[in-house]
Formats: structure tokens, sequence, C-alpha cells
């Protein structure tokens, strides 16, 4: 039996997401011949064509393909198994707690560290695109997330619930409204997926008619709010985070009709931390009430 080569794996992973070899070898910082030799041997290894080639592209086979899914996970444990064994060899026992934009943690650290006297919390920023990545790969052991977020592998305990609200350019002709309807923003172009807010997805003009523009991938709230002040389109936010986030040519907007935001911890299921479990049953008793 073949044991399986991860950093091939990571080859692997940086051509199947580029579909480019010369990219993949740019990104991993070695000669493309390199790469190509490395993949051969992989396919050779598992026995099985990974990439179809042609002189204008690559594509992954349906074999690719299922590497690509499940070399992922294998990866991002891999990479938390190493940061965990040299954060213990440092010396002492930290604990790192990812947070969304808008998620005050003052309360629960406090109430951790009188707890566990015993352990160094530190705190851990986090985006739409890395809130739950954090605990794959190990920079976090615990993440307060705001959901939707793909729950494969996670332990999730609800905190709480708050309303959003529309972020609009001050000049926009709803931004003086008191409460909107989601219909009032059929015709707008929202800068999230709209899976992230279905309600909009069910009403929208510009998905019915076949003519989305594309959502840019905005990394920040900061981001977000340049593009809604530059009247390229609107966004959709927690209170709490529109509250923390205010400009004075972006306005917020309740919207009456949609679902409110909910806030969770989250770690990994097959974690068997005791400081984990200790933070969870903590969580549930900390008041996580947004700061106004």
């Amino acid at each position: 039996m073949t044991d399986v080569d991860l950093r091939k794996l990571r080859y692997f992973v940086a051509v199947a997401e580029e579909l480019h070899f010369g990219r993949a070898a740019e990104r991993l910082h070695i000669a493309q011949p390199v790469l190509s030799r490395q993949i051969r041997a992989l396919e050779h290894e598992l026995g099985a064509q990974l990439f179809a080639r042609t002189k204008r592209s690559t594509e992954l086979t349906p074999a690719g393909r299922q590497l690509l899914d499940d070399a992922r996970p294998l990866l991002n444990s891999a990479e938390a198994l190493r940061r965990r064994v040299a954060q213990t060899a440092r010396g002492p026992k930290t604990f790192t707690i990812g947070f969304m934009p808008g998620i005050t943690l003052t309360a629960a650290v406090r109430a951790f560290e009188a707890l566990r006297p015993d352990i160094t919390v530190e705190i851990l920023r986090t985006t739409t695109l890395d809130q739950a990545q954090v605990l794959y790969d190990g920079r976090a052991d615990v993440s307060v997330v705001r959901l939707p977020i793909d729950q494969r592998g996670l332990s999730i305990r609800p905190l709480f619930e708050e309303p959003r609200l529309a972020m609009l350019p001050a000049d926009h002709r709803l931004a003086d409204k008191p409460s909107l309807d989601i219909t009032d923003l059929a015709d707008e172009h929202l800068l999230q997926h709209p899976d992230q807010v279905p309600e909009w997805r069910d009403v929208s003009l510009e998905l019915r008619s076949g003519r989305s523009r594309p959502v840019p991938e905005l990394n920040s709230v900061e981001e977000k709010l340049e593009h809604v002040a530059g009247g390229r389109g609107i966004s959709i936010l927690p209170r709490s985070v529109a509250s923390f986030y205010q400009r004075p040519d972006v306005n917020a907007v309740p919207v009456n009709d949609i679902a409110p935001n909910k806030v969770c911890l989250a770690w990994l299921a097959s974690r068997r931390s005791r400081a984990i479990q200790d933070f969870a049953a903590l969580a549930g008793t900390v008041d996580w009430t947004p700061t106004r």
C-alpha cells in the first residue's frame, strides 16, 4: 500500500484550484517542470489520471474531483496538527477564539479566564470566507460564527439572534424610509451571495431576468460598505455590524420580513479538548447581547 505524500497533495490542490500548471507553479514557488513531474508521480501512485490536459486547457477528471474533495480536509487536518503540536512545544497553553465582526467577546473571555486561569486566551477576527476554515486548519479552537456555514464535521451551539438591516447609499431613494419590505429591494443588486439572503433571492428581479451581475469577492465589512457608498449595490448586515461600522454616506434601514441572523459557537466535532468543552458550556451562560 502506497502512503500519500502530503507535499504532492498540496501541489495537486494548487493545480486543481488554478487549472493552470504555470500559475500553480508560480503560486508554489517551484519550476513548472518540477510540478508536472510531481503530479505525474502522484497519478502513478494513485493509479488514476487526475487532469485532462490539452494545449488550451486543464480540467479535472472525475478521479481528480474526488481527490480534491478529499485532499482539502486532509491537508487542513495536517496543518491543524502541526499548529497544535508547535503551540504545545512553545510552553503555556493558549486557547484561540475566532469571532465575526459585530460580536463582542469580552464577557465570555473574562468568564473563561476566571474558570481556566491556566490558559492564555487569544482572539482571532474572521470573515465570511474563513469563519469555519480557522477551525479546520487549527488557527482557532472555537469560532463564534454567523450562519449559514457548512456545518460538516462541526459541533454547533446556538448563542443568539439579531435583526438584519439593508445597507443603502445615503442618497438612495429608499435610504430615509423608517423600514422596508424585502420586495422593496427586488430590483437592487446584492453585494453578497444570494444564498446568504434567501428572502431577496426569492423576489429578485435581477435573478429572474437571468441578467444577474457578478458579485465581487468582498472579504470585509469595510469593502462591502465602500461598494455600497459608491452606488454599486446594497448589502444586508446584522444590526450590531451596521451599528459598529456607521458612516455618513451609508444608511442602515430595518427590513421587516427578513429572518434574523443566527450566531453560534462552532468547534470541530472530532476534538476532545477539555478547554473546548469548558468554553462551550460557559458560552450558554454568558450574555451575548450585541452592543448597540
